[in-house]
């Protein structure tokens, strides 16, 4: 595994414009749970699994139940960026990683200092409401009960892309231009099967330019890789761009 550091070492030194492309795992080293892996765990406290109650249909006919796995099992305020966050705003600030994408909506990477990030699913951060549009923190959440509300008595809804929604085109047209120009695309942290965001790599040419994937399990795209790392996001990039520093 080490020559494979060695390599992914070399070639961000060699690269001039990486990009980043990171999915949950990036943010279970955080401590934020991947609720894709605990629909049985959750389905002892609620009557519907996770993909339905964050679907925009639940959201309009349910509200309640929304906001209730909402708070409990999606808000993390309290998260800390781990290495591989540290690590991309490190290479950012060497001028060296033009953008980080990411489907997470935890606003982790812009804790740790990264500017140019394309939430491809929204934050948890951002709030609106449905009827006059007004925005609202992630303290006005989470310092109510039951369905929050506007001042003038809309729905606040957080600016997260709910199962059924379309993705920004702006934040999607952004994030595909990025790849398009990489010299070097890092994928870390996601198995690549959530779709549109996974689509993605299509921009991506790697006949001409470098393509790393760094996941604990295999994924979809292993095969066009020029280099597959098994191994933690967090300890594979702090080792390669945090402690050669």
């Amino acid at each position: 595994m080490e020559e494979k550091r060695e390599k992914l070492r070399k070639w961000i030194g060699e690269a001039r414009n990486i990009v980043f492309f990171g999915g949950a795992g990036v943010s279970t080293e955080s401590g934020i749970p991947d609720f894709r892996s605990q629909d049985g765990l959750y389905r002892q406290s609620y009557a519907y699994p996770p993909e339905q109650i964050i679907s925009h249909s639940f959201f309009e006919a349910n509200p309640e139940e929304f906001y209730r796995f909402y708070r409990e099992k999606m808000l993390f305020p309290e998260a800390k960026p781990n290495r591989a966050h540290l690590a991309l705003a490190r290479l950012e600030e060497e001028g060296k990683l033009r953008a980080v994408i990411t489907q997470n909506i935890d606003g982790l990477h812009q804790k740790a200092g990264s500017k140019k990030v394309y939430e491809l699913h929204g934050s948890v951060w951002r709030n609106h409401c449905l009827r006059c549009g007004k925005s609202y923190p992630l303290d006005f959440i989470l310092s109510g009960s039951g369905v929050p509300r506007c001042s003038c008595g809309g729905i606040v809804k957080p600016d997260v892309v709910l199962y059924e929604e379309g993705l920004d085109q702006a934040v999607l047209q952004g994030a595909a231009e990025a790849i398009r120009e990489a010299d070097l695309l890092i994928v870390g942290g996601t198995s690549l099967v959530v779709y549109p965001a996974a689509g993605l790599l299509r921009y991506f040419d790697d006949s001409a330019h470098i393509l790393v994937l760094i996941n604990k399990s295999e994924t979809a795209c292993d095969g066009r890789a020029d280099l597959v790392i098994r191994e933690s996001i967090g300890d594979v990039l702090g080792s390669v761009v945090l402690d050669e520093s």
